[in-house]
């Protein structure tokens, strides 16, 4: 039987890096953080049945609606609670009526320059959920029957990059820490199917196409 640790370790890495930028994502108010219900497994369990599950989502970007009084208070021309957070945005509708956008923490509406950050970074959180999900649920148990190639230096050196990327103020050189995220994710999902391409099986081919869907899912930015 193949041994199972170098995927182990490369799964193990991949969750750091995860988790760093859901924290990131909590801190600016864009996402639901490491707390969130529907976190991958645990990194040292790999699944033995072959059954894929669709990835969690952990990331929830873009402003939902505030429901409660604080949204009759701005509809009323009151003073509700929630209107007169520094942390909420008053976007009139159509027919005259409200809704209490949230802002990220620094308290300022979100440009563009900013809103497409978010999406990217939520693209990267999402895609790096489905990827563990489908590693421990379709790559664990076909490397317990057939041996296959890790490159772990690949997925250490993504939980490095998002180490850095959790350190950097918005910026150019998080636009560039972000970028360099994305791509070396690509790397891993792209060497991944490279080294299920030759096995034959059924359950090769349906991980790979998981893998493929993946890729999809990360466009050049």
């Amino acid at each position: 039987m193949a041994s199972l640790a170098p995927l182990v370790a490369s799964i193990s890495h991949q969750m750091v890096a995860l988790q760093t930028l859901q924290l990131l994502q909590q801190e600016w108010g864009w996402g639901d953080g490491p707390g969130d219900p529907g976190n991958p497994q645990d990194p040292d369990h790999v699944s033995a049945a072959p059954g894929h599950r669709k990835g969690p989502r952990l990331a929830r970007p873009g402003p939902g609606r505030q429901e409660g009084g604080g949204a009759r208070g701005v509809r009323n021309g009151g003073s509700g609670a929630q209107a007169s957070s520094p942390e909420v945005e008053v976007v009139r509708g159509a027919e005259g009526g409200a809704e209490l956008l949230p802002f990220p923490r620094g308290r300022v509406p979100c440009t563009l320059a900013q809103m497409a950050m978010r999406s990217a970074l939520a693209r990267v959180v999402d895609s790096t959920s489905e990827l563990v999900s489908v590693e421990q649920t379709l790559l664990g148990p076909l490397q317990q029957e057939r041996s296959f190639l890790i490159h772990l230096k690949d997925s250490v050196e993504f939980r490095n990059i998002c180490s850095h990327l959790a350190l950097q103020i918005q910026g150019q050189q998080f636009d560039r820490d972000l970028n360099a995220a994305h791509q070396c994710l690509k790397t891993i999902v792209k060497k991944l199917i490279q080294s299920l391409a030759n096995l034959p099986s059924d359950a090769h081919m349906v991980a790979c196409a998981s893998l493929r869907q993946i890729l999809q899912n990360l466009p050049d930015i």
